[in-house]
């Protein structure tokens, strides 16, 4: 389908390509990754035929119909799935051209090829793409001017999906989606029946999507078999045992130089010397493959303060008065939260955010802040309130006025902004670039509670593996609004469900979550087939409440008897380390006194462990006991 044959360009006296070869098989699903700036974006337009190469080729199948989503977003009065649908062309020019064909024969051939591409379906189909990236019946009849840019790019990428070109090239689709809309779009790429190129950042979409992964690093193309972590694991492999092979090429080296310098002046070892130094001549270095840029988001220590550091109690808060987003919120923020917020985009994340931030006022209720909280809010706009004129040094300097500039420059450094990148005009930089400034920015305040509405929109996945390790370092409080679930998972503890009007605790996993959803499309789409009667959906949505209140009531159980589990594991392992010192003779020998401690150590973990072992038991003897008694009813 697609060959790339020793490709070479340069933009801007850069190269970012160089004698670049990779092959795309007809029907393959392949994730395009590579560190922000490296040129993906380029390559996609260079397929595209929208800008001319330097050298090489660039070989598609001479029939093949390739896509890509518009960078502009639709607009205008059409709906949009009037939009959707007007985008397949050949199917609207038959359409129209049925319309007013008076020749029998060439009827007849319109409404075969009408038949051949399936276009009585192509509303369904339509409907079901948009339904599926967040628009609801009443949404996909409104006016695209009625939408923000962000919901008409989702329409372009439903445009694209819809035609189903032979080649889709998706450059990070994921942007302007929730979890939900991601979710959707993950299991539809997944039996997408053609070929696909996607450049994501989302490791999530990559392991479920990708058969291949194509890594673009210092100009050169290499595609690996499999997922992400897949890709990710075969190359740290190939990168230790070429360190291992460097290091025992450089011991040769350094032999053979040895035994050179020695006998190089003597007549009776000349000539081994001499062959020693062809052999050295001879020997090409093994280059040791990057391990990528360290990049680190290194989060201050918060000021400690009193919990809960935020409550909500009774609130009702929006943007109109009288038109409440979210209504009767009763929730509460403590100092060593982890919370993701889950709903699908436009029901009030982003309101419930901006209030706890302190950007909005409640309409209704109290909002009780502790005096010492001190908000670090990186909001969706993050980009635009940066001064586009002043360089990242410049932002810094602002709030670090007397620090030396090698100071500023390693912490701008930490952030993956390096020397070159701190004196660039924030207009220059890239979109990942500005993120981590932005990061860098906030960090500067030395909040306690963090709260990150989409961060990762413009990070690589370097950068977003750096961003949970800063995150889970951190000690303050987090809320999330992300749709990437791998850092959801990996960073956060707690779910709130925001949704009609409501806000409250999810209680359950996002795995619980994610099936809950999976559920509800089920049922929609067996709803909208018409496959289903109207006391069948009662008795299903009856069961769907049986379950979501089942879970409600044995979360809490379930997570003592969890939390009890990891306290036992916790004391296990500290008890192995106090066991492996007393077995160490060299402790006998040693001062006395350490020995004791040693001892009272092991005496009181073995006294907290048969207490954490007895809470155990009972907390998951509740939750077994509640379970079993819930089915037995069932």
């Amino acid at each position: 389908m697609l060959l790339i044959q020793n490709i070479t360009y340069a933009v801007g006296g850069r190269t970012l390509f160089e004698s670049a070869t990779a092959h795309v098989p007809a029907g393959h699903r392949v994730g395009f990754v590579g560190p922000n700036g490296s040129g993906k974006t380029t390559l996609f337009r260079l397929i595209l035929g929208h800008s001319a190469l330097d050298g090489g080729e660039i070989r598609v199948r001479s029939d093949a119909q390739l896509g890509i989503v518009a960078q502009e977003a639709p607009g205008g009065e059409a709906t949009p799935l009037e939009t959707v649908l007007a985008a397949d062309s050949e199917r609207t020019s038959l359409l129209a051209e049925s319309e007013t064909a008076t020749c029998a024969s060439r009827i007849a051939e319109i409404h075969e090829r009408l038949v051949h591409i399936d276009a009585h379906s192509a509303p369904a189909r339509a409907a079901q793409i948009l339904a599926g990236l967040g628009f609801d019946e009443a949404a996909q009849a409104r006016p695209l001017r009625t939408f923000s840019g962000g919901w008409r790019m989702r329409v372009a990428l439903a445009v694209t999906l819809l035609c189903e070109p032979d080649l889709l090239l998706l450059d990070e689709p994921t942007n302007h989606l929730d979890l939900e809309a991601t979710l959707w779009l993950t299991d539809h790429l997944r039996a997408y029946p053609k070929t696909l190129l996607v450049i994501s950042h989302d490791r999530s979409l990559l392991n479920d999507v990708s058969q291949s992964i194509l890594h673009l690093d210092e100009g050169k193309l290499e595609m690996y078999s499999g997922g992400y972590d897949s890709f990710q694991r075969i190359r740290a492999m190939r990168r230790a045992h070429q360190q291992v092979q460097a290091e025992r090429q450089e011991a040769e080296r350094a032999r053979l130089q040895a035994f050179v310098d020695r006998f190089k002046a003597k007549a009776t070892k000349a000539k081994q010397a001499q062959s020693r130094v062809k052999l050295l001549e001879k020997m090409v270095p093994i280059s040791v493959m990057r391990g990528g840029r360290r990049v680190e988001f290194d989060f201050p220590r918060p000021v400690e303060t009193a919990s809960p550091l935020i409550k909500l109690e009774g609130m009702d808060v929006g943007y109109v008065r009288g038109q409440p987003v979210l209504c009767d919120v009763n929730l509460s923020v403590y100092a060593d939260d982890r919370i993701a917020l889950l709903g699908a985009n436009g029901n009030g994340k982003t309101t419930l955010a901006r209030l706890i931030a302190g950007h909005l006022r409640q309409e209704k209720g109290d909002v009780v802040r502790s005096s010492k909280l001190n908000v670090g809010y990186f909001a969706q706009d993050h980009l635009d309130q940066l001064q586009a004129e002043r360089t990242a040094l410049e932002h810094i300097a602002r709030y670090m006025p007397s620090a030396p500039q090698a100071e500023l420059r390693a912490f701008l450094g930490r952030f993956g902004l390096s020397q070159g990148k701190a004196e660039v005009p924030a207009a220059s930089l890239s979109g990942g670039e500005k993120t981590r400034l932005s990061f860098a920015l906030l960090g500067l305040k030395k909040p306690n509670l963090l709260i990150l509405d989409e961060p990762t929109n413009h990070l690589d996945v370097q950068s977003r593996e750096a961003l949970m390790e800063g995150l889970n370092e951190y000690e303050g409080a987090v809320i999330l609004v992300s749709h990437d679930r791998h850092l959801i998972e990996a960073t956060t503890e707690q779910l709130w469900l925001v949704q009609e009007g409501c806000a409250k605790q999810f209680f359950g996993d996002l795995d619980e979550y994610v099936a809950l959803l999976l559920e509800r499309r089920k049922a929609r789409r067996a709803e909208e087939a018409g496959r289903t009667e109207g006391s069948e959906r009662a008795d299903r949505k009856q069961v769907r409440r049986d379950k979501a209140e089942l879970r409600k009531r044995l979360a809490p159980l379930k997570i003592a008897a969890h939390k009890a589990e990891e306290v036992l594991s916790a004391l296990g392992s500290r008890k192995a380390e106090v066991d492996a010192e007393l077995s160490d003779p060299k402790v006998y020998s040693g001062p006395a006194h350490l020995l004791a401690q040693l001892a009272r150590q092991q005496r009181k973990l073995e006294a907290e462990i048969e207490q954490a072992e007895e809470a155990w038991l009972e907390a998951h003897g509740a939750y077994e006991e509640a379970l079993a008694e819930e089915q037995a009813d069932s």
